[in-house]
This record gives C-alpha cells, sequence and structure tokens, in this order.
C-alpha cells in the first residue's frame, strides 16, 4: 500500500530509557494499594477469600513438594492466567516492567534525552530533545557515540537493548560518552548528567493547508491535554479555521486526558462520557463551557487501532454533533481500567468498569474470557470480511441502534463507526517493488545519506526550502538509490517495475530525510500525507466547506 507507517520506519530509532509494552490502556487516575497482597501467591490468599481447594493445593504444594519450589516465580505465571479468564485487558505487570510502562504513560523518564538509530554497528544520534540533558552539554544530531563510560560500543554489534541498558540510570548520576563528530579528528568526552526528559504526546503540529490545521496525537499521557491545547492555540495564530486531529493508530492511555480534551470543543452541560460497574453508576463526566475551541471547526480521523481514550474522544464529539468523524471502525475497547500499585512494585491493572458515550452506548466489542487470541485477531477478520474496504459490509445490531440530538444514527458495541468511511489502500505490489519500498535497503540508504548531508539539511526551516533541496538532489537520491541497491540483491527488478514505484520512493525519501531539517517529524507527514487517504480525505471535506461558505 501506498502509505508507510512511521513506527515501522523508525523500527531501530529508540529513545532512551522508555520501551512501549503494549499496555495502552485506559487508566483512572487513583490508586489503590491492596493491603496484604505481594508476590507470593501464598501471601496473597491469606489475606483473600478465594476458592478453598486452590489455596489448599498452594498451600500443600509449598509444604510437601518433592523439590523447593519458588513462589514468586509460580505466581508470576498463575496471575496472568487467572486475570485472562476475566477479559482481554486486565493485565498483571511485574515489578521489573512496571516502571517502563509507568515512563510511557506518564510521558516522563529519566534518561539523557536523545534518539538514535543503530543500522550500523554505531549509535548515531538521530534528535536530541530540546531541554533534555544532552541538549544541555552540546551533544548534537549526527554524532557518535563510540564510547559509554569505559567500554567501546561501536562496531560491537551491540543491540539497542543493551545500549539503553548501559545509558540509563537514577536521574542526578552521570554517564560518560566518547563522541566521534563531524570535522573533528579527535574523540569528545561528555560527561551527561541524566534527569527528566519529556515523552511528547503530538508527533507532528502544522498547517496542512491554507486555514487547515494538522495535528498528531501518538498517545494519552500525563500531559496530552496540555500539549494539545499549546498545538492548537499556535495554529489558530497561524490562521487556522478548521482542525483536524488525527487518532489514527492511538491505543489510548489515561482517561482523565481525553475528558479533558473533549471539554475543550463541547458547550457547557454536554455529556462526555460515564462509566458503569456492577450495574451502578459509577461517575458521569459533563463539559463545563470553558473550552477554548467549542467554536472550533474539528475533524477526527480515526483507524481500527485507535481505541480507548482515542474513542472517548470520538464519541462525545460524535454523540453531540460536534465535527465529523473520518476513517474506518476504531478497535473497540470500552473497558475501564483501574491501577492497583502492589507493595512488591508489581501493577495491577483491572477492569473495575465499562465507560460509556454521551448516547449510552457502549463501545466495547464482544469477548469471551479467555480466548484472547481470537480477540485479537478481530483485525484479520476484518480484512476476511470485507470492512476495510466496504462500509456495508459491517453488520451493526439493531438493539445497539443510538440516535443523536440531531437524528444521526449511532451503534454501539464495537467501536466508533466513522461518519465518513474511508476503504483501506489495497495497491497490489510484486514481491521486488515490496522489497524496493519497504525493506531495510531504503532505510538505511536514507540514514547514510542523511548523515552524508546532515550540515546542509540542518540549515533548512521551512518546506518551501526543502522543496528546492529536493528539485534539485532528488534524480541524484534515486540514482544512489538504485545503485546500493543492485550491489544488496540479486533481483534488481525492470525498468518498469522502477517505474511503477519511483512516485512512492520519491515520497518516501522526501518524508525520511526532511526529518533531519529543522521542521523534524512535521516533514514526515507533511509529504506522507498525501498517501494517507483518510488525511486526505479530511482535507477534502474541510476544504469544501470553505467553498460551501463563499
Amino acid at each position: 500500500m501506498k502509505k508507510e507507517n512511521k513506527g515501522l520506519l523508525y523500527v531501530f530509532i529508540a529513545f532512551i530509557l522508555v520501551g512501549f509494552l503494549g499496555y495502552s490502556v485506559g487508566v483512572m487516575k487513583e490508586r489503590r494499594e491492596i493491603t496484604g497482597v505481594v508476590t507470593s501467591f501464598n501471601k496473597f490468599f491469606k489475606s483473600q477469600p478465594i476458592n478453598t481447594n486452590l489455596q489448599n493445593i498452594i498451600r500443600l504444594v509449598q509444604k510437601n513438594y518433592v523439590d523447593s519450589v519458588d513462589m514468586d516465580s509460580i505466581s508470576e505465571k498463575m496471575i496472568p492466567l487467572l486475570l485472562k479468564e476475566l477479559d482481554p485487558h486486565s493485565s498483571y505487570i511485574p515489578a521489573r516492567l512496571a516502571k517502563q510502562t509507568q515512563e510511557d504513560l506518564q510521558g516522563n523518564f529519566d534518561g539523557i534525552g536523545v534518539m538514535f538509530n543503530m543500522l550500523t554497528d554505531t549509535v548515531i544520534i538521530q534528535d536530541v530533545i530540546s531541554g533534555g540533558p544532552s541538549s544541555k552539554v552540546g551533544l548534537i544530531t549526527g554524532d557518535r557515540i563510540i564510547k559509554i563510560n569505559d567500554s567501546i560500543v561501536a562496531g560491537r554489534k551491540i543491540n539497542s537493548k543493551n545500549i539503553v541498558k548501559k545509558l540509563k540510570g537514577k536521574g542526578g548520576t552521570q554517564v560518560k560518552v566518547g563522541v566521534k563528530r563531524f570535522g573533528v579528528d579527535s574523540l569528545i568526552d561528555i560527561s551527561i548528567t541524566r534527569g527528566k526528559v519529556l515523552i511528547k504526546s503530538i508527533d507532528a503540529s502544522f498547517m496542512i493547508r491554507p486555514k487547515v490545521g494538522y495535528v498528531k496525537l501518538l498517545r494519552f499521557s500525563r500531559d496530552t491535554h496540555a500539549e494539545l491545547v499549546k498545538a492548537i492555540s499556535s495554529l489558530k495564530e497561524k490562521g487556522m479555521e478548521h482542525l483536524i486531529l488525527d487518532l489514527q493508530n492511538n491505543g489510548g492511555g489515561y482517561l482523565d486526558q481525553a475528558i479533558l480534551i473533549a471539554n475543550e470543543f463541547l458547550p457547557a452541560d454536554k455529556m462526555i462520557v460515564y462509566t458503569e460497574g456492577r450495574g451502578e453508576r459509577l461517575s458521569e463526566q459533563y463539559s463545563d463551557g470553558n473550552g477554548r475551541f467549542i467554536d472550533e471547526d474539528v475533524t477526527i480521523l480515526i483507524n481500527e487501532a485507535s481505541a480507548s481514550a482515542s474513542e472517548i474522544v470520538s464519541g462525545a464529539l460524535q454523540d453531540n454533533d460536534i465535527g465529523e468523524i473520518i476513517g474506518r471502525r476504531s478497535f473497540g475497547k470500552g473497558l475501564v481500567q483501574q491501577q492497583m500499585d502492589l507493595r512488591d512494585g508489581s501493577i495491577l491493572l483491572l477492569t473495575i468498569a465499562r465507560y460509556y458515550t454521551p448516547t449510552g452506548r457502549c463501545i466495547q466489542r464482544p469477548y469471551v474470557g479467555g480466548d484472547q487470541e481470537k480477540y485479537y485477531k478481530d483485525y484479520f477478520a476484518r480484512f476476511e470480511h470485507g470492512e476495510m474496504l466496504s462500509r456495508d459490509s459491517i453488520k451493526q445490531n439493531d438493539s445497539l441502534r443510538y440516535v443523536t440530538p440531531k437524528g444521526k444514527i449511532v451503534y454501539g458495541g464495537g467501536g466508533i463507526m466513522p461518519d465518513i468511511f474511508v476503504p483501506m489502500d489495497t495497491t497490489s505490489y510484486s514481491q521486488f517493488e515490496r522489497k524496493a519500498l519497504t525493506s531495510l535497503f531504503r532505510i538505511r540508504y536514507a540514514s547514510q545519506y542523511t548523515d552524508k548531508h546532515r550540515r546542509e539539511l540542518e540549515d533548512i526551516s521551512n518546506k518551501q526550502d526543502l522543496d528546492k533541496y529536493f528539485d534539485k538532489n532528488m534524480s541524484s537520491i534515486m540514482r544512489g538509490y538504485k545503485k546500493y541497491f543492485f550491489k544488496s540483491e540479486k533481483d534488481g527488478g525492470t525498468a518498469k517495475e522502477w517505474k511503477r514505484i519511483d512516485e512512492d520512493l520519491i515520497k518516501l525519501f522526501k518524508a525520511t530525510i526532511g526529518d533531519a531539517t529543522q521542521l523534524k517529524t512535521n516533514a514526515f507527514y507533511i509529504y506522507m500525507a498525501d498517501y494517507d487517504q483518510i488525511i486526505m480525505k479530511a482535507i477534502n471535506v474541510t476544504e469544501n466547506k470553505d467553498i460551501a461558505k463563499r
């Protein structure tokens, strides 16, 4: 297909000290400690009313089994099996992984504040996070880390996880790096004091068309609302009259951030979301009328990987007849997890409620406790029955039919259905064409080109100058890639195949190489937007609104 997921593009780029563990869940603000719960199942059973046979078996094994038993290890394996029988989203996070999970949700961590890649055997700095520890001591994009403390890491085929381990540490501690810099003959020794680094929720924010602003929101972490307000306010200063908020592939996060964001677009006393647990309504959230963007023309973009908090925002605006939802049916996660911190540092994320959109629909997809494999294979099932290509192939349950205040029909029981459906691009490629477009050969070549031309790229601060750069150099870039590809692959493709993917490759190289300019990640979305059919549909809808006003 013509668009490329940025996560695939940056598969080798890692944030120092952060790893996404796949726990993108709606977490309530409250935290409770469960008294008596420790890693040993034996101690847990003493404090909890559970099945007597199960409790007795644990005690008998611990007391009488022929060999000594590591109950901590057994409990780590048993707890997930227990939770698996409940629902697909209740989960247990061992203490050794809890910190990383918290960092991703909270949006900050202790580190040195860089992004790097290891497409070769050398750590190459791709970006230095503004205001972070590395920027304060002068580390710059393009620097190569040769040494970490007293260990040589260049040319040693050390994987990125081990590099992260060497660089990670408690805030306030120091790590020494030996850096090779372009134009400097000797190694530069730099001491970096580890400290707080912000993980941004927004990956891009720019004027995608005159009067049309675009914001790409990656996650709902602790500071997402504040980030988004700042980004939208900046775009309004640039003349934005229409906002496109892209929630595609956003797996969710903090529930309170979704509520705060929805509140920004809603008039006073409009329901945003409510939750129910065991038949009782636990909470109701209404807009306060103080939203800064109540009169903003907004379009929300979703797809099959938009979940949880993304669906709360989409559902709140859709059910209150605000703006349009464009894309494909969202994931369908309508369960609320409460975070419960256990004494040993592990975390229990327990489903305590279902959330409902203002019209009363729960968007949670059907599930059977214990059959998580089937639940997560629903994505592939959507391909099989044609949902990705046609809205008409989606079967809606009339018993879950709801009506918005303005008479729009919406359905519950399986994600948010967009107001405007956009089918998935099914452009087919030959094996050679797919390899030339998506293989590591292209990524490595783009990285090498960027590294070689970094100084002139770093001087570019706007799209007009970047377009001029590509007009001048793209022919050379394409020739270089074909030469690079032929050296590595026996199948060099036919002239017809290369011609078929030339336009695709040009867009990909513009997006990836443009990331090295002052435009940073904005460049990726600026050039790839033309290949994202959902974004293009949103632009078309907003531009037609302008025509209708004239």
